[in-house]
């Protein structure tokens, strides 16, 4: 009887109860907007630097990240790769033999990272094939290299130009090469952009005397959000000869920063909770207001002031259901169109992601327990605040009420 009693005083006074349910229903627009959006930007953050280079989970010859040599190399046997393709959440991988050289031309001479790298699997990890400016892409059966843009403005180098690499090899051998530019390559950020250069895996090997040896394979994971729980899984399938690491820990300083940016907007997020709570608790005064005659009379005639305050509060939950669920049909459709249509971002700021490699995008994130968490938070401020009704049903005065 009191939840029948709750339902039809809702739609009693609908234009109450719609300025309640509309407090909600913009409460979780907020809210889920707010979320979404801060963990689509550093989703973007996160894709778009460790996609430059590192991928999500590489792994490495024990030591090697320490010290990293050509002599803290391993082989990439099928026993190795067999292991890891058993983990369902790794769909692919990108062997990588890497280390440091002089890069000289005819009267230039610069140190330079030399990357060797299966052309195809790369271009899957870091979408190298589209940070090309001129020239043609690596190909497997060629020994042409890919440059960077500024090292290639600093060496005076165009595409068919030669550029000849010297340095040392696996074990201390001589290492010297001479390779035709295929290509020029743009990145994001300036640091790589000023010193590397890629050539096919196989070249890489013959110039360093490594056959057969990596320096590490980077892993391509289905999901993003499982780099740590893939690493730990591959780091205790292979054994204490390797070491596999995920993005946290290869780049450390992106960590800090998103747990500084997230610590910073938390705090504007729960600002937000603030003024989200005092506009339904303006609207639960309101509705208090209007109804102390009618409590007033409810009382006289003899119902229980419990059974009145659990009235109110049914009321309460009612509403706040109907709101955050309003609220969370309404915003699901706007975040989802940001998700597929990013909003660009112009001018100096622009340049400012650029400087960071970052895409000038504003991206929403289609996480669905952003919405479900940011939906239930503002469902429990809406009951917290229904305590207020409970307390003044108690302690109500039936005769004063009637006079109000």
């Amino acid at each position: 009887m009191l939840f029948k009693l709750a339902w039809r005083n809702i739609w009693r006074n609908k234009r109450r109860s719609f300025i309640t349910m509309a407090s909600v229903l913009f409460a979780v627009m907020m809210a889920c907007t707010s979320l979404s959006l801060i963990n689509g930007i550093n989703d973007q953050m996160v894709k778009n630097i460790v996609s430059f280079y590192t991928g999500y989970v590489q792994v490495h010859q024990k030591g090697y990240w320490d010290e990293q040599t050509l002599d803290n190399t391993f082989e990439n046997s099928a026993k190795l790769q067999a292991e890891l393709k058993a983990n369902h959440h790794i769909i692919g991988m990108v062997p990588r033999l890497e280390s440091f050289a002089l890069a000289s031309t005819e009267t230039l001479t610069k140190g330079v990272m030399v990357i060797g790298t299966e052309a195809s699997s790369e271009d899957k990890l870091t979408g190298l094939k589209k940070k090309l400016i001129s020239g043609q892409y690596l190909q497997n059966d060629k020994p042409g290299v890919l440059v960077a843009e500024d090292l290639a403005k600093y060496l005076k180098v165009k595409v068919n130009d030669t550029v000849v690499l010297i340095g040392q090899g696996y074990h201390g051998s001589n290492a010297a090469g001479k390779y035709p530019v295929a290509g020029i390559v743009h990145f994001g950020s300036k640091d790589l952009n000023s010193r590397v250069i890629y050539l096919p895996l196989n070249e890489a090997r013959i110039l360093f005397d490594a056959d057969n040896r990596l320096t590490s394979l980077a892993l391509m994971i289905d999901k993003p959000n499982l780099a740590e729980k893939v690493a730990g899984d591959a780091g205790k399938k292979l054994g204490n000869d390797y070491e596999v690491m995920d993005w946290q820990t290869m780049l450390p300083e992106l960590k800090q920063q998103l747990d500084g940016d997230i610590a910073s907007k938390s705090l504007n997020r729960d600002l937000l909770y603030m003024i989200v709570g005092f506009g339904i608790l303006g609207t639960v005064l309101m509705m208090m207001a209007e109804r102390m005659h009618e409590f007033g009379i409810l009382i006289a005639v003899g119902m229980k002031k419990w059974k009145l305050a659990f009235t109110v509060i049914l009321e309460t939950i009612f509403i706040s259901l109907l709101g955050a669920f309003a609220g969370l049909v309404a915003v699901v459709p706007i975040m989802y169109y940001l998700n597929i249509h990013p909003i660009p971002v112009t001018g100096g700021l622009a340049k400012v992601y650029a400087n960071f490699g970052m895409e000038p995008l504003i991206i929403s994130s289609m996480d669905p327990f952003i919405f479900l968490k940011e939906t239930l938070i503002v469902f429990c401020i809406a009951l917290v605040i229904s305590i207020y009704p409970l307390w003044g049903v108690m302690r109500l005065d039936a005769v004063k009420a009637m006079r109000t």
